[in-house]
This record gives C-alpha cells, sequence and structure tokens, in this order.
C-alpha cells in the first residue's frame, strides 16, 4: 500500500495544473478532522473569494463605467452567459435585475449551455460544444450595442470561450471573468476579471470559493452597473418593478424616505396614479403629471436625482 507522503510527493506535478484543479496537500487528512475544524477551514477559504474580489475591484469598476455608458447611450442588452455552476450563478444574478430594478426583460439575455435543462441538473458535454455557442450568438444577433459578460471557474469552458469571443466578433463589449489567470476566456475579454479565490478546499469542486468569489463579483457589478444606471435613489430600489403586498408596503417608506413631509394617504394616492413606479410617484407627489414626469425623467436617462433637481431649479 502506497503510504501517504509516498503519494503526496507524486502529486507535484498539480503544480503546473489550474490553481481550481490544484490539490491541497495540508488537507489530505480532511475527512479525519472535527467538524469544528472543518467548519474553520471552509469559512476561511470563503474569506479567501471575498478577497479575491478586493483584489479584481479595479477591473470592475472599469467593466462597469465602460458598459453603463454603452447601454446609456442605445437599446444594447445586458448578456449573460456561463456553464454548469458558473452559468447557473449568472442566471441566478441576471433573473434578479428585473424585479430589483425594473431592468426591461427584453434588454436581458441569460445563457447557459444546455439551456433550462441544465440549471436544474448536470447536462454532460455541453460546454464542450463551441459550435452551438456561435450559432446561438449569431441566432441572438449579438452586436455592437450589447454587453456580454461570461463566466468559467477555469476560465477554458470551450463553450464559454467561444461564446465570448463570437461576441467579440460581432463588436460586442465583452467581459471575463475566470478564477484562473491567463485563462483563454481573460485573454478574449476586452475586461477580463481574475477572481484568485485559490485552492479549493475539495480539490476541484469550484461550486466552493470560486463560485463564492463568482456571485460576490455578480454582484458587484450588476448592483454597481445599476446604481449608474439611474435604476436607484442613494440606496433605494425605486424602480422596483415585482409587485406583492410586502413590496407595496416598500414602496410607500421609499416615497416617504425621499418626501419625508408627504402622509401615507397622499403616498399611496401617487404611487396608484403611477402604477406603483416610485421614480414616477415621487414626481407626481412634487406637482408632475404623469405624463410629464416620465418626459423629465427620459431627459434624464432615468435619473429622478436630475429630474428632481431640474424640477427645483424650474420653481426657482
Amino acid at each position: 500500500m502506497v503510504e501517504w507522503t509516498t503519494y503526496c510527493e507524486t502529486i507535484d506535478y498539480m503544480k503546473t495544473i489550474a490553481n481550481t484543479e490544484q490539490i491541497d496537500k495540508s488537507l489530505l487528512d480532511l475527512d479525519e478532522r472535527s467538524n469544528s475544524e472543518i467548519i474553520k477551514t471552509l469559512l476561511a477559504s470563503q474569506q479567501q473569494a471575498i478577497v479575491a474580489v478586493e483584489q479584481a475591484s479595479a477591473t470592475i469598476d472599469e467593466a462597469v463605467t465602460q458598459s453603463a455608458e454603452q447601454l446609456l447611450g442605445g437599446d444594447g442588452r445586458i448578456i449573460l452567459a456561463g456553464a454548469g455552476a458558473s452559468g447557473r450563478l449568472a442566471v441566478q444574478d441576471g433573473a434578479e435585475l428585473w424585479p430589483t430594478y425594473g431592468w426591461p426583460h427584453e434588454r436581458l439575455l441569460l445563457c447557459m449551455a444546455g439551456g433550462p435543462d441544465a440549471l436544474l441538473a448536470s447536462v454532460e458535454g455541453v460546454e464542450d460544444n463551441e459550435q452551438a455557442a456561435i450559432e446561438q450568438v449569431h441566432s441572438l444577433k449579438v452586436g455592437p450595442e450589447d454587453v456580454v459578460l461570461a463566466l468559467a471557474a477555469s476560465g477554458q469552458s470551450a463553450w464559454t470561450c467561444a461564446w465570448l469571443e463570437a461576441s467579440k466578433n460581432q463588436g460586442a463589449m465583452t467581459i471575463g471573468m475566470a478564477n484562473n489567470p491567463d485563462t483563454r476566456l481573460l485573454k478574449i475579454a476586452r475586461y477580463p476579471i481574475y477572481l484568485n479565490s485559490g485552492l479549493e478546499v475539495l480539490a476541484g469542486s469550484t461550486r466552493m470559493a470560486a463560485g463564492t468569489a463568482q456571485k460576490i463579483a455578480l454582484n458587484t457589478f450588476s448592483t454597481l452597473l445599476m446604481l449608474r444606471m439611474h435604476r436607484t435613489f442613494g440606496n433605494l430600489m425605486v424602480d422596483m418593478a415585482a409587485v406583492n403586498s410586502k413590496l407595496d408596503q416598500r414602496r410607500v417608506r421609499m416615497l416617504r424616505t425621499v418626501l419625508p413631509d408627504i402622509g401615507e394617504p397622499a403616498a399611496r394616492e401617487a404611487l396608484s396614479e403611477s402604477e406603483g413606479w416610485v421614480k414616477l410617484a415621487i414626481l407626481n407627489a412634487l406637482g408632475d403629471k404623469p405624463e410629464q414626469g416620465k418626459a423629465r425623467l427620459f431627459s434624464h436617462k432615468g435619473s429622478l436625482r436630475m429630474a428632481m433637481r431640474e424640477r427645483r431649479e424650474q420653481e426657482e
């Protein structure tokens, strides 16, 4: 029987393999450790995911700035693409853009290798199909107005890399997110976001630290992008689209936070007149007619702050 020390010596070749695939030899006794020790180890790995996003913050900043400029200037789409665990994270983040920020459905594409079936179960082989990715890019008419963010922990997923490369060839703005450096995906991307999440506690299980880093980076990217797209007022979700009783109460609170002198009945009336759109309700409560408020928001590319400032200047 081979001794563990001998086995460890024989796997030094792993140093040449991607970070996310390397074996952390200090954890070969993981299953023999106590629950508390394993929890501590797992949490330390998750903390590294946060550090990884902090280290990539400058590139995220630049990617958001350019994405917002491009999207505000036309009717381009936000497109998120990925395979496996990375693709599921992309879809999860993108699916929240309409309910949270009212981002139009027609300006959002969520592309998963293997399609909807792959969201709930592994569909083997689809992430290797480059031709399918290229054909999808062309069928969806990806073009110069679009912003495409593709992510793959390995940075080498054939479907994901082909999707981003085909999008780049069509003139789209391209952002790549990967947990290994100098990979095909990052080399393709105009804005390469390298998330150095380190070795996984379970070797190769990139749904763990790598996945956490991707989730944080996606949240950071989409939240900052929506802020720069004027989809908030401060930290208030004034373009919120989802509807239920809890959110009706939230709409009232948001309106009264921006306009503290308004009573609840007047706030509810303004919201009713604006069909629940908080931005428009605020302008209505200030005296704008619905069409006037819509025109004012449109002229400022959706910025409630600028619309309110213009209104105040007109009254002075």
